[in-house]
C-alpha cells in the first residue's frame, strides 16, 4: 500500500459516498487508475464494506452499556459456544474476548434501562456459561470516531 492507497482510503472513511470522479480530482489522477486501485483495496480486504452510519439516538437508542462478562468454563468449546451465542442478540453492538479481570466486553445499546434490564435478564443470562456480569453505563459520550488512522 502506497501513500495513494492510503489517501483513497482516507477520503472513503470521510465519504463512503465520495466518486470514482471526485476521488481523482482531488488526488489529480485519472479516474481509471483511482477505481482500479478502490476495486484492488476492496479485493484485497483493505475495504470492507460501505455504511451508513445512523445516529443511535435518533433511532431510539438513548443507553450506551459496557457490559464484563465471565465464564465458569474457559475450554474452547465453550468460548465459541458463547461467541455463537452472542451473535444472535441485535442489542450487542460490539463483543471483545478480552485478557484480564474478566473475559468478554460487550458494547450494548438499548432504548432504556428498562430494556437493558430485559436484555440482561431474558437473553445474556440466558446463556448457560456465565458466570459474572458487570455492568457500567456511558453518562456522556466524549469521542465517537469512526476513522482509522491510517499509518
Amino acid at each position: 500500500m502506497d501513500k495513494i492507497d492510503r489517501s483513497i482510503l482516507n477520503l472513503l472513511q470521510r465519504d463512503g459516498k465520495i466518486t470514482i470522479k471526485d476521488i481523482s480530482e482531488r488526488l489529480n489522477l485519472t479516474t481509471t487508475p483511482i477505481f482500479e486501485r478502490v476495486k484492488k483495496l476492496e479485493k484485497e480486504g483493505f475495504i470492507k464494506g460501505y455504511r451508513a452510519q445512523l445516529d443511535r439516538k435518533k433511532i431510539g437508542l438513548e443507553l450506551i452499556v459496557f457490559c464484563n462478562v465471565n465464564l465458569n468454563l474457559h475450554q474452547t468449546d465453550y468460548l465459541r459456544e458463547f461467541e455463537k451465542d452472542i451473535q444472535r442478540f441485535p442489542e450487542v453492538i460490539e463483543c471483545f474476548h478480552t485478557a484480564g479481570m474478566f473475559d468478554y466486553l460487550l458494547k450494548i445499546y438499548a432504548k432504556d434501562m428498562e430494556s437493558y434490564q430485559d436484555f440482561l435478564t431474558n437473553k445474556l443470562a440466558s446463556l448457560e456459561n456465565i458466570s459474572k456480569v458487570q455492568s457500567s453505563f456511558v453518562m456522556t459520550e466524549v469521542k465517537e470516531y469512526t476513522h482509522l488512522n491510517i499509518p
